[in-house]
């Protein structure tokens, strides 16, 4: 079955489930996207890693890198196999140099193992057609709209320079709060994009 390279275009927070966020997959050589529910804890493993924050302890994904390094294990890659009554299933394609191993897992891990170990993400046509979204060139994602209490922390945030930000960036995920890093990031890289 010939498989279909994926790359992660975003994430946002789920509208349809409380506490969930919509990871959005693209077909390299396509339009189609493939959203993916995942849980909070997951979406910040995946985010440090896109964003490379380097959290003061290792995460579990981290950990699990280090473990498998460790044993010269490593990740070939990652394939979104199968798609049943709306669930994702995963599986990792491992080498421990001589032999080649597959690991069931959740999506939602092996997406943040393979942004770890820098391995590709496919998934099936079969997959695509049933869980797929067509998305239209110029169709621009809608906004979601800020919580009170984010749109008074983002206003705190305007008075400071982009390298006060970076630092309390920095000091955020040192102290493991993801959340507030992750509005500081969203300030930033606005502000990266208005110089533009």
């Amino acid at each position: 079955m010939e498989k279909i390279k994926l790359e992660i275009v975003g994430m946002s927070y789920s509208q349809s489930q409380s506490g969930a966020y919509a990871l959005i997959l693209s077909e390299v050589s396509g339009k189609r996207r493939l959203p993916i529910i995942i849980g909070g804890f997951e979406a910040q493993a995946i985010a440090i890693e896109l964003e490379k924050m380097k959290p003061s302890r290792p995460l579990t994904h981290d950990l699990f890198k280090s473990f498998a390094e460790t044993f010269h294990v490593t990740i070939k890659e990652v394939i979104i196999n199968k798609f049943i009554e709306g669930v994702f299933h995963a599986e990792m394609v491992c080498l421990d140099g001589k032999d080649e191993f597959r690991i069931d897992a959740r999506t939602s891990d092996a997406v943040a193992l393979a942004l770890r170990f820098h391995c590709p993400i496919f998934t099936y046509e079969k997959i695509m057609s049933a869980a797929g979204i067509e998305v239209e060139e110029k169709q621009v994602p809608e906004k979601k709209k800020s919580t009170k209490k984010e749109e008074k922390e983002q206003s705190v945030y305007d008075q400071y320079t982009t390298a006060e930000l970076k630092d309390l960036l920095q000091k955020s995920v040192d102290k493991e709060e993801y959340e507030k890093a992750s509005r500081i990031r969203d300030e930033i890289n606005k502000r990266k994009k208005s110089k533009k």
